[in-house]
């Protein structure tokens, strides 16, 4: 038994390496293909996580959902620390929006300039390697903690898990670059890892009691928690911790979920209704992403990348769009907008969610809360666009002309296709899983990957949500043609493809 046990822990360990090689190469060898370029590594994050996962199943080395790796799916599942950050920052930048106080702030940290590899900067390969180990010991940490009694496969080695993972994170810190105060920064670094501790067990506290009353997500409360949080300390200078995280902590939880979703396209299509949802979530990413666009370009008159990046990452919660935004892709006045334009929508999540949880306990739509909500959102894009129409490029009126098209294209987005969705035949777990396939909708892919809708789209959601990304190199290749173009976006290709995700959507409910 003894020998067992210790031939168990060897093979945790291999498991653990494993995950760092399939990880850390993927994000490293993503930025090294787009280095040079206007586009963002995320794009290729996409192919290579699909192509992993696939290969490795058709290949024998693993089935369906990754079963015999199961640290990938422990990885995959980080979604909500990945975002606590996000949330932390947007509550920051609106308290700063909403006081009238300047959005600058003295930095304490020069990053090294010196290149570990090609497109990658010292100090970003420690960011990448702190938020990996960061994701799997926090995520290992408030797992041990929410099941103390169960004692069984990977769960008797969260322990350890958590261990290596925070001690491991602690560690790494670059000290070539360039640190006011480098005890201060470490000590921040340990400030907010506790701080994330602290808001996972707070969230999952009052996810947990109001559940028999209304099955709001996890990540509802984590939103609220941490952008509370980001508002009272609005003048908190960054630690090693917020700072890995936004630059690498989305990539990482991307890459394992694209594995894990890759790992099922083979068995996937056999599912009855299966195509249906992905032409669906695919023609959706076309509809939603540049529909909102063509609205701004069109309507707003503006096709500056400072307001169609972060207006959009907002406005449809795109992971994607976010990742790219919050690691700095898209310039710094997207990297700064982004995080607040991401807040504002989960505001209006209490909607959101409530509906979605009634509607998932019933099965089907709630339809007159939702046409109501649908009449909301409609008025407020109309006012979005006029208010950003008339900014005239002032930083300060175009910033709260997109928190409202965030807030009014989001649930325009939601449940304007859920109405849509209704329309078909399709059961309504299935229709919430394209929804957010089809707007990349982080925070609907993690209450459902949390298990809102049951177990059965808590496993498909994975390969569901990341099929659409195979349109993000065509996403992605007009942000990039847009920051080559001094930041502009091309009119007659976004109103092409707004037109082609009309003509697919259409098609999409016809045939479901």
């Amino acid at each position: 038994m003894e020998i067992v046990q210790q031939l168990s822990q060897v093979q945790l360990l291999n498991q653990f390496w494993l995950l760092m090689a399939f990880v850390i190469p993927m994000v490293i060898l993503s930025r090294m293909v787009v280095a040079g370029s206007r586009f963002s590594p995320i794009l290729v994050i996409v192919i290579f996580g699909l192509g992993l996962g696939f290969v490795m199943v058709e290949m024998g080395i693993a089935t369906p959902g990754l079963p015999e790796f199961p640290l990938v799916d422990f990885l995959s599942r980080t979604t909500i620390i990945a975002l606590v950050v996000s949330f932390f920052v947007g509550g920051q930048e609106l308290r700063k929006i909403l006081s009238k106080q300047a959005l600058d702030v003295k930095d304490i940290v020069v990053p090294s300039k010196e290149e570990m590899f090609l497109g990658t900067g010292r100090t970003q390969f420690i960011f990448i390697l702190r938020s990996f180990f960061l994701l799997v010991g926090l995520e290992g940490f408030f797992r041990m903690m929410i099941q103390p009694g169960t004692a069984e496969g990977i769960m008797l080695y969260y322990p350890i898990l958590a261990l290596i993972g925070l001690a491991a994170s602690f560690l790494l810190i670059d000290h070539k670059a360039q640190i006011d105060d480098k005890q201060v920064y470490m000590r921040k670094g340990l400030i907010e890892t506790v701080i994330l501790i602290a808001i996972l067990f707070i969230s999952y506290a009052i996810a947990t009691l109001v559940q028999p009353v209304i099955a709001l997500p996890q990540i509802f409360f984590a939103m609220i928690v941490s952008s509370a949080l980001g508002a009272i300390f609005q003048n908190w200078t960054y630690g090693p911790t917020v700072r890995a995280l936004l630059f690498a902590g989305i990539p990482v939880v991307l890459a394992a979920n694209f594995m894990v979703g890759g790992s099922r396209i083979g068995d996937a299509f056999a599912i009855e209704g299966m195509n249906s949802v992905l032409f669906y979530g695919f023609f959706g990413q076309l509809f939603w992403m540049f529909g909102g666009i063509a609205l701004l370009m069109w309507f707003a008159r503006t096709g500056h990348i400072r307001n169609l990046a972060p207006g959009m990452a907002g406005s449809l919660s795109h992971s994607g769009l976010t990742g790219a935004c919050t690691a700095g892709d898209f310039g710094k006045v997207a990297a700064k907008r982004a995080p607040i334009m991401i807040n504002i929508p989960f505001f209006g999540h209490i909607f959101v969610f409530s509906i979605l949880a009634i509607s998932a306990d019933n099965g089907a739509l709630w339809i007159w809360p939702t046409v109501i909500i649908v009449l909301v959102g409609l008025t407020l894009t109309f006012l979005a666009l006029k208010n950003l129409r008339s900014a005239n490029g002032e930083d300060l009126k175009e910033v709260k002309a997109l928190m409202q098209f965030s807030f009014g294209w989001q649930i325009m987005a939601v449940f304007g296709g859920l109405v849509l969705l209704s329309f078909s035949t399709i059961a309504f777990d299935y229709s919430a899983m394209a929804q957010s396939s089809a707007i990349s909708h982080f925070g609907l892919f993690a209450a459902i990957q949390g298990g809102m809708f049951g177990t059965e789209a808590s496993l498909l959601i994975p390969l569901i949500f990341s099929m659409p990304f195979l349109v993000h190199p065509l996403v992605f290749f007009m942000f990039g043609k847009a920051l080559d173009n001094n930041g502009e976006m091309p009119r007659v290709p976004v109103y092409a493809m707004a037109l082609i995700g009309v003509l697919g959507v259409s098609v999409a409910i016809i045939g479901l």
